[in-house]
């Protein structure tokens, strides 16, 4: 079967986009941690189903670059398999994974195989949906850490993301966004014109070969 699109494309033509359903388990080993992550690959999922490049960038970002994580409050945001928000919780941090309700039980189920033999560090992440820009409101404010990777492919969903991150970092939680660069879903225009109207934004990782970016964004104090 041909598609038309790149390998990485997150939205592949229609029909073609997992017609069948199938899973994979791999396993990643990042900080020190061995993760067993299931990619549940079919039409209900899209995008969602896969563990994407910038989620391992970003995991690979904390590691590297000593971000405290042990007795965070943490939130990922669009989490799709978890990959980040179950690597944070296996060190230490408090987690809560969130994305829209057909993606939680493929959440839950990587949640429940990662648990360590010892038990969580901390507590046992929690799974939640979110939809950005509509039940924000129902979630605290106080967290330290906002995480996201690979969530900035519909224009249509940018100012109710940044309206959702304004809520969640209004108590000074520091967020982490990962992106594939993708000019054609006009992800450099978030970084550039949406996310800055509200936050202060820093470039912190730059991978040219695979036109990933890691930035660092804090809420202005204007608003």
């Amino acid at each position: 079967m041909n598609c038309a699109g790149e390998e990485d494309d997150p939205f592949p033509v229609e029909d073609c986009l997992f017609a069948e359903t199938f899973s994979q388990d791999t396993v990643y080993t990042l900080a020190g941690q061995q993760l067993k992550i299931r990619q549940v690959f079919g039409a209900s999922l899209g995008v969602a189903s896969r563990v994407w490049e910038s989620a391992l960038h970003l995991c690979g970002y904390l590691e590297e670059q000593f971000v405290e994580l042990r007795g965070k409050r943490v939130i990922e945001l669009g989490a799709g398999t978890g990959v980040v928000g179950i690597l944070a919780a296996r060190l230490g941090a408090v987690v809560t994974l969130t994305d829209l309700p057909k993606v939680l039980p493929q959440l839950q189920a990587n949640v429940s195989a990662n648990m360590p033999y010892s038990g969580w560090p901390t507590s046992l992440p929690n799974v939640l949906p979110l939809s950005w820009g509509e039940d924000h409101i129902n979630f605290s404010s106080d967290w330290d850490l906002v995480l996201c990777a690979d969530i900035i492919y519909l224009p249509e969903t940018f100012l109710l993301l940044v309206e959702t991150l304004t809520h969640l970092c209004k108590n000074g939680a520091m967020a982490y966004l990962s992106s594939k660069m993708r000019k054609e879903h006009q992800t450099p225009g978030f970084y550039e014109e949406y996310l800055p109207c509200r936050f202060n934004v820093q470039l912190v990782h730059q991978d040219d070969k695979q036109n990933i970016n890691i930035y660092r964004a804090s809420l202005r104090k204007d608003q």
